[in-house]
C-alpha cells in the first residue's frame, strides 16, 4: 500500500517563519568555531541544502502562511511553544491546528519546575522540550539537574522531548549520548520520553533501549526521509510500530515539499504508517483529551 493519503498527519516538529540570525544566536554564543560564528545563518547549514529561509513571503501573517503550508501537505496538527508572541497567537487563533508545549532549561532549577506547573494550568501544555547540547552550560540527559523536571513530567502526565545523538551545531556531544537514557528510564519508569534529532550514531543502542523501556520513543526530526536510519525503519516494521513517531524540520532546515515527496519511498509496512504519522503522537501526548 505504501504511505496512505487519508491520514491526518501530526508533525511533532513544525514552526512559524523564523529569523535565523535571531533564533540561533544562542548557538553562535556557545560555539568556538569562527566559520559558524561569522558565516553561518543556520548553525548546521553545512549539513542541509535548500533551507526554506524565505518561507512566509507573500503572507501578511506568519501564522496564515504556516497553516496554508500545513493544508497543502496534509498536516493536521503540530506543537507550538508558548514562548513567543506569534506562537501564542497561533495557539489562540488555531487551537484545532496547534497544541501547546514549553521549552525548559534545567539550569534554572525550581523556577523551571514552577514554570511547568503554571504552563500546564494556563495553557494545558502537552509536553516540554529541551536541547541539552544547546544549553549554556550544557546539561547531560542523566544529570541531577533534570531529575526535578522528570519527576514533574510524571506528576503532570506529560512527555518530554529531548534531542539525542551528535548535535549538528559545533558544540560538544557527550551530554546527548544515548546511553544516558538507560539510567533515566530505569529511575523513572512512568516517564514518557520522545528522542529528537536521530540519536545518531547510536541508533542501534536507541532501539535496544526502546525494547527495554516502555516509556522511550523516537521521533524522526531533522532527518530527510531518505536518510531515516535503517535500524529505526527495521525496528518500526517489527517490534517498534508503537514507538516511532513522525517529526519533520520545517521551516528550520527542511521544506514540507521535500519531506513529503521523499516520505513516499520510506519502506514502512502498511500497519506502521497510521501509527507513525498520527496514532502514536495522539497516544503519547494524549491529544484526544
Amino acid at each position: 500500500m505504501g504511505m496512505p493519503t487519508d491520514v491526518s498527519i501530526i508533525d511533532l516538529m513544525l514552526g512559524l517563519p523564523i529569523n535565523p540570525e535571531k533564533a540561533y544566536q544562542f548557538l553562535k554564543d556557545a560555539t568556538l568555531d569562527k566559520e559558524a560564528k561569522e558565516n553561518f545563518r543556520f548553525p548546521v547549514e553545512y549539513m542541509f541544502k535548500g533551507v526554506p529561509h524565505d518561507f512566509g513571503e507573500g503572507f501578511d501573517d506568519p501564522i496564515d502562511a504556516t497553516v496554508a503550508e500545513m493544508d497543502k501537505w496534509g498536516i493536521q496538527r503540530a506543537p507550538m511553544s508558548i514562548q513567543g508572541e506569534d506562537q501564542k497567537r497561533a495557539l489562540e487563533k488555531h487551537p484545532d491546528r496547534f497544541f501547546p508545549i514549553s521549552q525548559i532549561d534545567p539550569n534554572r532549577g525550581m523556577d523551571t519546575v514552577r514554570h511547568m506547573v503554571k504552563a500546564h494550568e494556563k495553557w494545558g501544555i502537552k509536553a516540554v522540550s529541551c536541547f541539552p547540547a544547546g544549553l549554556v552550560p550544557q546539561v547531560p540527559i542523566s544529570d541531577k539537574k533534570f531529575y526535578p523536571i522528570y519527576a514533574k513530567c510524571v506528576e503532570l502526565d506529560i512527555p518530554i522531548f529531548l534531542n539525542a545523538g551528535v548535535p549538528g551545531p559545533r558544540v560538544p556531544m557527550a551530554c546527548q549520548h544515548v546511553e544516558h537514557f538507560d539510567e533515566v528510564c530505569w529511575f523513572f519508569p512512568e516517564l514518557k520520553i520522545v528522542t529528537f534529532h536521530g540519536c545518531e550514531p547510536w541508533e542501534d543502542l536507541a532501539v535496544k533501549l526502546m525494547l527495554k523501556y516502555p516509556g522511550l520513543h523516537y521521533a524522526t526530526s531533522a532527518f530527510a526521509p531518505k536518510y531515516y536510519p535503517k535500524a529505526i525503519i527495521d525496528y518500526a516494521n517489527t517490534r517498534g510500530a508503537d514507538k516511532v513517531i513522525y517529526a519533520g524540520y520545517f521551516p528550520m532546515g527542511l521544506s514540507l515539499e521535500r519531506i513529503m515527496t521523499e516520505m513516499k519511498d520510506v519502506p514502512f509496512r502498511d500497519h506502521v504508517w497510521p501509527k507513525f504519522l498520527r496514532e502514536n503522537a495522539v497516544r503519547v501526548l494524549k491529544l484526544d483529551e
